[in-house]
């Protein structure tokens, strides 16, 4: 597989980061539209670590415009006074959508303040809620359900579903689903998410290996799989396909694996470096029913299972 062989899904175009648009968090929706906020540059201020777009800050209030592009076709919606720091974007029905921080803290009697913001489709708050500590991956399903990965700092960081490592809520900030035992360890760090139809999948790690987690919301059913790839940073399912990513940080090559599933297991069946067309970063990956959507720099690719 070749640079040239890569779809183009999306790129932020030369004369809007010329005009000092940055593209920041994004995501694909259940329905395989792109979306991805835009903020000017003068809002902005950069990290020494991580590099890359991840490494960005906004300071607050800021505005941003999100595009949500679907084929030749796009929508943009102006938001305007974006009160939070986000970490994560996400589509919910109705042309809703969700802007998430990665952490929370307790106030000072103990409750754990609110992290994301749910907006209409017009860009306005709708309301706010908590959706856990130290988000590390996240996905919307069909239905709107917000299914997580956290990262270690919330799994051993005092909040009750963070704890658990991986968790589902609805809209409301309701926690709906935990792992309840059926996992083959405990979690200690999230890695990415995909969706295939009606089911979920997150992935993680822990001392046993990293696992591919499949979650069926109607039910609560949960299945495992032991992945071959460490740590990668996208993964996208197609029955019994899988291909997985895994980054060289702020360099413009992945690795790129296919595997089967197999019992309990994914067997890879075969993996290749790729160069792709811009500098790849943290959460530059994201599945929807067999396709993994990857991020490089400005540009937006598909690896299809």
């Amino acid at each position: 597989m070749t640079i040239d062989d890569l779809p183009v899904a999306w790129r932020l175009s030369p004369e809007e980061h010329q005009a000092g648009w940055r593209a920041l968090w994004w995501t694909v929706g259940p329905d395989g539209e792109l979306a991805v906020m835009l903020v000017q540059r003068r809002h902005l201020s950069r990290d020494k670590y991580p590099r890359g777009w991840i490494g960005r800050r906004a300071g607050t209030p800021f505005d941003g415009e999100l595009v949500i592009a679907s084929g030749e076709a796009q929508r943009r919606v102006p938001v305007e006074g974006i009160g939070t720091r986000p970490s994560h974007l996400a589509l919910l029905p109705g042309s809703r959508f969700l802007l998430t921080s990665g952490r929370t803290f307790p106030d000072a009697e103990g409750a754990w303040q609110r992290n994301a913001v749910v907006y209409s489709p017009d860009g306005r708050p709708e309301h706010s809620l908590c959706l856990g500590d130290d988000i590390q991956a996240l996905v919307t399903d069909r239905s709107g359900g917000i299914w997580i990965a956290y990262g270690d700092e919330g799994i051993y960081g005092g909040h009750p579903e963070s704890g658990a490592g991986l968790a589902g809520w609805n809209s409301e900030g309701v926690a709906d689903w935990a792992p309840a035992g059926r996992l083959p360890d405990w979690p200690l760090e999230g890695c990415t998410a995909a969706t295939e139809g009606d089911s979920v999948w997150l992935v993680w790690y822990s001392p046993k290996g990293t696992f591919l987690t499949r979650i069926t919301p109607s039910t609560g059913e949960v299945t495992s799989y032991r992945s071959p790839v460490r740590d990668p940073d996208g993964f996208a399912v197609r029955g019994t396909r899988v291909v997985l990513t895994s980054r060289d940080h702020y360099k413009r090559t992945v690795t790129v694996t296919r595997a089967e599933l197999v019992g309990d297991t994914c067997v890879e069946t075969g993996r290749e470096r790729v160069r792709v067309p811009g500098r790849v970063v943290m959460r530059c990956g994201q599945g929807r029913d067999g396709t993994l959507w990857l991020r490089a720099g400005r540009t937006w690719v598909r690896i299809e299972a």
